[in-house]
């Protein structure tokens, strides 16, 4: 049984196989597991002998239960003995993915006096005599709090805080790797409105930003909303803002590519949850021509029964001819599709029927609202979340930048012209020598996206250049007016 799914580095599995010594042994493991709709990442001769070779073969497929049936297809040859099978993402998560490292050595007796008690104590008065001190002397500078209830995890749900914590690790280290932010996972067992803003607002003195993560919509907008009020560090919900500014950059290029403005075009976006309603709203705030939003209950219109307050101003902002049928329907003669809902709603017939030139983001994770491969037969610039398709949108390409700018200057709030100015930054990373229909947005991995964010971060609230500090003699650091970090 071959899968009609893509396979994803997701579920790679390294099966060991034992063969017999023969020429064409190995060419025969190969070809069976393309035949079975995985692909081949990698082939190890671990041991042999004159009659056997024993050998580890890697393999991306779709899903548990298509590994499952890749091991079974191999077990069915003769000659094969599939010894052990690992599943390589599980592997990477043993014991967690990251840890805290001490930034002092710690010696000898003058280092620890200096570090801990006694020589500690003064510096914990010079902070409770100047409270903006802990910015420049603690991790408060650059440490963030990726905070989340586990209400609304990737697109698996309300599964706790416990299962989410590998979410917020990954998160976490995306932070260290890509913006030299050292952030940490929160993860609450609540999910009742009043008590997370109490919690984070509680433990918001160690931290110089706090990013929401996987909290459900409607219940994120309040606490955000309520956080933002309270506190004096930004308050970023990464599902919403992250999601909007990758897009708007992505939409930027695409309608460079196919030569359209964004006040001319037609925008269909499926799923009014957190990222769909940060998405539309940026797009709104730049100028698009007309928005049809669409969730589970239909297309959002005016004279619809029991939306909530937000669905309510959405539809009020858009929807100009008040459209009120099904997702195939909105999308017709449509310019634009930004997906962030579910899987396979839509065919490569219903993107037929979209207008000439059109653009398809397709971003429902691990599978698309269309299949990438027909969406392509019919748009002209295809998207989608997957690391293993062109074009892929994806947060990272923000926050990183988006915490570094924002923690260089100690700024106090993330606003809407921060987001602008990351979109345009990472929209400008890919020049107009490189711009093509399958190369609208950079790579996660290019070097320029996190430092052009941040400095389109710090020109946005117009604060001074992060100077480093490690340079600075210590009398001078310890005498300098906070400003000059």
């Amino acid at each position: 049984m071959v899968t009609t799914r893509l396979p994803s580095a997701g579920f790679s599995i390294t099966i060991r196989i034992a063969v017999t010594a023969d020429a064409s042994s190995i060419g025969r493991l190969t070809t069976c597991v393309g035949e079975a709709g995985a692909i081949v990442t990698a082939l190890d001769v671990v041991d042999s002998d004159p009659t056997r070779v024993l050998v580890d073969l890697t393999c991306d497929t779709a899903d548990s239960s298509h590994a499952d049936q890749v091991v079974k297809t191999l077990e069915e040859q003769d000659g094969v003995d599939v010894r052990k099978v690992s599943d390589r993402t599980f592997l990477l998560h043993l014991g967690g993915k990251i840890e805290v490292t001490s930034k002092v050595a710690l010696r000898n007796r003058d280092e620890l006096s200096r570090a801990y008690t006694p020589g500690v104590a003064r510096v914990c008065m010079a902070i409770a005599e100047n409270p903006a001190d802990a910015r420049r002397l603690t991790i408060k500078r650059n440490t963030v709090a990726v905070v989340s209830d586990g209400s609304a995890v990737l697109g698996l749900g309300n599964i706790g805080p416990a299962a989410a914590m590998p979410v917020m690790e990954g998160k976490a280290a995306l932070f260290k790797r890509f913006g030299g932010v050292d952030a940490w996972p929160v993860v609450l067992d609540t999910q009742d409105t009043d008590e997370i803003v109490k919690i984070v607002k509680a433990i918001a003195p160690a931290y110089g930003g706090i990013n929401l993560e996987d909290i459900a919509a409607p219940r994120c907008f309040e606490i955000e909303a309520r956080l933002r009020e309270q506190l004096d560090i930004p308050v970023f919900h990464d599902d919403q803002h992250g999601t909007a500014i990758c897009v708007l950059a992505a939409l930027t290029n695409a309608l460079r590519v196919v030569g359209k403005r964004l006040p001319d075009v037609r925008v269909v976006v499926s799923g009014a949850g957190a990222a769909g309603t940060a998405i539309m709203k940026l797009l709104l705030r730049q100028g698009v021509g007309d928005i049809i939003a669409y969730d589970r209950k239909g297309a959002l219109h005016r004279g619809m029964a029991d939306m909530s307050e937000t669905w309510q101003w959405l539809a009020e902002n858009t929807n100009k001819d008040n459209y009120s049928g099904d997702l195939p329907g909105a999308i017709v003669g449509a310019d634009v599709f930004i997906g962030v809902s579910a899987p396979n709603l839509l065919t490569g017939d219903d993107i037929a029927r979209m207008a000439d030139k059109s653009i398809v983001f397709a971003l429902a994770n691990p599978d698309p609202e269309v299949d990438p491969r027909e969406a392509r037969r019919h748009a002209a610039v295809v998207a989608t979340g997957r690391s293993d398709q062109p074009n892929q949108i994806n947060n990272v390409l923000a926050f990183p930048g988006v915490f570094r700018g924002m923690l260089d200057v100690s700024a106090e709030e993330f606003t809407e012209e921060m987001a602008l100015a990351a979109a345009r930054a990472i929209a400008d990373v890919v020049g107009e020598d490189k711009l093509n229909p399958t190369v609208i947005i950079p790579s996660v991995f290019d070097p320029k996206v996190t430092p052009a964010v941040a400095a389109a971060i710090r020109a946005a609230v117009k604060g001074p250049a992060p100077h480093n500090v490690a340079a600075l003699p210590e009398a001078e650091l310890a005498q300098a007016p906070e400003e000059t970090f």
